[in-house]
């Protein structure tokens, strides 16, 4: 996103803050409509898609300055979901979801379709593309799962209209039935734990009969793939699980390799 998009969203955002700010203690609600109110006020065009300014905050650029001025240590200022075109700003413990650099990297023989990467256009949808192919959902979880649906737009109850990069649903060796939301980010873009969060509410609310395990992967590199499996803990995104993944061709795995998987196999076991 060019520099001057960033910051007229930053101008919109640092407005609505403050008109609603009186002390960290308290939240900061807004409507969608408070975006017009806040563009007329500072002579600002709009973009055709209000939802792209919330979406840039959280996402692909930092609170402006000022408002990250205000944060107390340890907290940071995020914008949550509170109804149909409703929103809260409010302040949380800095909760960031980052790859382990010293995690093991495990070599998986790659079976993107060659068209589809030469075809793919965006960082997110060639990760999505990258994942399914190489079943890689199914080898973090073990579990036999299949891709339900790209993009799902929804509505949850408190929150609003949510999206869901896609979404997943599986089976166990007993017969366990399970409902898996994949969140992606490529490039620049970090893990957002208010979309995980929204995600796994989501997923509870429409399919209580499922055992929910949210799956957030992010490209390290062009072929290196980070998964995480997150869970909400005392209002909080905590890691259950990460491993990283390397998509390579076969004659690239050696038998050294083979025999590390199966010596750290044997001890997980």
């Amino acid at each position: 996103m060019a520099k001057t998009t960033i910051n007229r969203y930053q101008k919109l955002i640092e407005k609505i803050f403050f008109d609603g700010f009186s002390s960290i203690e308290k939240d900061i609600p807004f409507k969608r409509t408070d975006l017009e109110l806040a563009a007329q006020d500072l002579g600002i065009e709009l973009p055709k898609n209000l939802g792209d300014v919330i979406y840039a905050i959280r996402y692909r650029t930092s609170m402006p300055h000022s408002i990250l001025d205000t944060q107390p240590e340890g907290k940071e200022w995020i914008i949550e979901g509170s109804g149909r075109a409703k929103y809260v700003i409010k302040l949380v413990k800095i909760n960031r979801i980052l790859p382990n650099n010293d995690l093991v990297t495990i070599k998986i023989p790659d079976a993107t379709p060659e068209i589809v990467s030469e075809y793919a256009l965006s960082d997110e949808q060639a990760l999505l593309a990258k994942v399914r192919y190489n079943r890689l959902v199914d080898i973090f979880l073990g579990l036999t799962t299949y891709s339900m649906q790209n993009h799902l737009r929804t509505t949850v109850q408190g929150i609003g209209q949510i999206e869901i990069d896609e979404i997943y649903v599986g089976v166990n060796q007993a017969g366990c039935h399970y409902v898996i939301p994949v969140q992606a980010k490529g490039g620049a873009d970090q893990l957002s734990v208010v979309q995980t969060k929204q995600d796994i509410h989501c997923c509870v609310e429409k399919y209580p009969n499922l055992i929910t395990r949210a799956v957030s992967t992010q490209f390290m590199e062009d072929d290196l793939i980070a998964l995480f499996e997150l869970t909400i803990q005392e209002d909080q995104i905590k890691v259950v699980q990460e491993r990283h993944y390397r998509l390579v061709s076969g004659g690239e795995i050696s038998q050294s390799d083979l025999m590390q998987y199966r010596e750290q196999s044997n001890k997980s076991i």
